[in-house]
């Protein structure tokens, strides 16, 4: 599968906004399947098929900044209330996003343009992602993406701008476990699917060290990511917030066997909420 990356653009247009988003590969491409003819009881016994085009598949990874989190966090998780203003502060609203347990999210269009030849899929939806946190890395979000309409050819010849704001980074980053805060998780990687309901596991990097290792159990994980800058006059704006609720440990694939440091993944299974608050200087829907 080509995987393309500084010869493509990708737009997201939604009913109020849209913008190009910085990334780093998509495979945006036609979902094909077949359609089987079974085979006659005369004849060769061969089974014939046609092919059918089948909407959109592939999927999109792109860095976080302060322009897009808002937004690409509303449609990985699926649902927003309105926003709700901030006291103390000037004009810094606060939105609740829930990854709640439908198949669907919200939806919205993406345009294409790769090689100068430009393709609008209309109608797409996140079935899943991956938010991934590493230190010395920026923040990333892979969207999976699904729709059902055949891409079309996009009819104008100017594409909005790709947002250019700051990126968050995952050395500013904090993880607050059942009220604690964890100084030797090195990063973490939140993975959601909605097929048959919303599964959603937690993959979580820790350098092992003396003391008590990460419970097995974990009732509250709060994971906050700032921008550490004083270019923002608004208390908030420039930051955004996970919560996890009831996680449970499946699997721990740490191996000891090695002259450095150890980083062992423990994979946990997120049985309760998931929920994200995010920050903007904005009353408007983000959506």
């Amino acid at each position: 599968m080509i995987i393309n990356g500084c010869d493509c653009s990708i737009i997201i247009k939604t009913a109020y906004r849209e913008f190009g988003v910085p990334y780093v590969e998509e495979t945006i491409r036609e979902a094909v399947s077949l359609l089987q003819e079974q085979a006659s009881i005369e004849g060769n016994g061969v089974c014939k098929a046609i092919q059918k085009i089948d909407g959109v598949t592939g999927c999109v990874v792109t860095p976080l900044t302060i322009g897009t989190a808002p937004l690409l966090l509303y449609l990985a998780f699926g649902s927003a209330g309105l926003p709700l203003f901030v006291s103390e502060t000037r004009n810094v609203y606060q939105y609740r996003l829930d990854l709640v347990p439908m198949e669907g999210g919200a939806c919205f269009d993406l345009v294409q343009d790769r090689g100068g030849e430009r393709r609008l899929f209309e109608g797409c939806r996140a079935k899943g992602f991956e938010l991934r946190f590493h230190r010395g890395e920026t923040v990333h979000l892979k969207l999976d993406i699904c729709g059902e309409f055949f891409p079309a050819v996009y009819p104008y010849s100017e594409i909005p701008a790709t947002e250019t704001g700051e990126r968050f980074d995952g050395d500013f980053v904090s993880y607050r476990i059942n009220g604690t805060e964890y100084k030797n998780i090195y990063g973490l990687t939140l993975s959601a699917k909605r097929e048959g309901g919303t599964k959603t596991e937690l993959w979580i990097k820790r350098s092992l060290q003396d003391g008590p290792d990460l419970p097995g159990i974990i009732e509250e994980l709060t994971i906050t990511v700032k921008l550490l800058t004083d270019k923002y006059e608004f208390r908030n704006f420039g930051t955004f917030r996970i919560t996890l609720k009831r996680l449970v440990l499946i699997a721990d694939e740490t191996d000891i066997d090695c002259a450095d440091g150890v980083i062992g993944p423990l994979r946990y299974y997120v049985a309760g909420i998931v929920c994200c608050e995010v920050f903007t200087s904005t009353g408007e829907t983000i959506a």
